[in-house]
């Protein structure tokens, strides 16, 4: 029985340095996973400089960086919103609806292409544009947390029936006369770059900060991970998901002010298909549809990484008519890439 004790004891003692290696090297891998799209971004950067000498100069990444601007805020949000275990589809009829109705309300009744209700001065078009976006987030989240219908079911009818209010209040046409107020955002620059990048700039690092270090940050993936668990550690569940997933549309209906300002005006269709593009950006930079999992510096690679692909394939000439099938497949590839520099399973 001694003898049993005495050559157990060693073998369990060399049992625990090994577990504890595995598991530095776990958290190693883990510090540099949101970094795994850099390799697949520096591919592209290459084929690029490549394809055309054009692709490094300042205007063209510049213009790459403004491009990403509206599509990234709703990678943001996406990425908070499945963080903590949500999903919310309506995101891509918030960016064209809330505009919509803000500038509905703000247009005269007469004497222009496009009439309103004129019902509030021109300089509130942005601070209304924001409340619609409060509305359709807290209207969700009435619908989600307090009903308890299934979110996807309810944020796939919100998208459609908001999509519809958008083509009926529009009449179906592309409203081109802006308030001066709601176009400044989209069309100014500060410093020579233009205020879009700045701001969302701005709005990654606040959204990646309060991930990292704030305590309510922190909660988002906890609720992710394990519901009930985080609920029980006296997290209040239910309102700081209903929380995020009003910011969520807020952060759309704002995406929606930068590219109605970007282009000078609002057409029957904005924002319609985009879902797509913004589950693939949050998915492929490093964020779990099952939630608990991701980073906003990760989900920024993904953003990028497409809009690289576009830029590429544009200066190499291809034809447009390719653009659909090349992007989905360099997706896979970068999924891939992705795969093998983290060195984790992705879910």
């Amino acid at each position: 029985m001694s003898a049993t004790t005495d050559l157990t004891e060693p073998a369990v003692g060399k049992a625990e340095p090994a577990a504890a290696a595995t598991a530095r090297r776990r958290v190693d891998f883990g510090r540099f996973r949101e970094l795994s799209l850099v390799p697949a971004i520096l591919v592209l950067g290459l084929i690029g400089f490549i394809v055309s000498p054009a692709f490094l100069t300042a205007d063209n990444l510049i213009g790459v960086a403004q491009q990403s601007t509206e599509l990234s805020l709703l990678v943001l949000a996406t990425a908070l919103i499945l963080i903590c275990g949500r999903m919310d589809l309506s995101l891509e009829s918030t960016i064209g609806v809330a505009p919509v109705i803000a500038v509905w309300l703000v247009l005269p009744t007469s004497g222009a292409r496009f009439t309103g209700l004129g019902l509030f001065p021109e300089w509130t078009a942005v601070p209304l544009c924001l409340l619609v976006g409060v509305v359709i987030g807290a209207l969700n989240g009435f619908l989600i947390l307090k009903l308890r219908l299934n979110g996807f079911i309810v944020t796939l009818g919100m998208l459609t029936m908001l999509r519809g209010l958008q083509v009926a209040l529009s009449e179906g046409q592309s409203i081109v006369e802006l308030p001066s107020s709601f176009t400044y955002l989209g069309k100014s620059s500060w410093l020579g770059v233009p205020a879009a990048i700045w701001i969302c700039v701005v709005l990654f690092a606040i959204g990646g900060s309060a991930l990292a270090w704030l305590r309510h940050g922190r909660a988002l993936y906890a609720i992710g991970g394990n519901p009930e668990a985080a609920r029980t550690a006296g997290i209040r569940v239910d309102r700081i998901v209903w929380i995020v997933l009003i910011l969520g549309s807020v952060l759309a209906a704002f995406a929606g002010i930068l590219y109605s300002g970007h282009y000078g005006s609002i057409s029957a269709t904005q924002g319609s298909g985009w879902i797509f593009q913004v589950f693939a950006a949050t998915v492929i930079g490093g964020v779990s549809l099952n939630g608990g999992k991701g980073s906003i510096f990760g989900a920024l690679t993904g953003v990028l990484t497409l809009q690289l692909v576009v830029n590429v394939m544009t200066l190499a000439g291809v034809p447009a008519l390719w653009n659909q099938f090349l992007n989905g497949a360099i997706i896979i590839v970068a999924l891939i890439i992705s795969r093998f520099a983290s060195g984790e399973k992705q879910e």
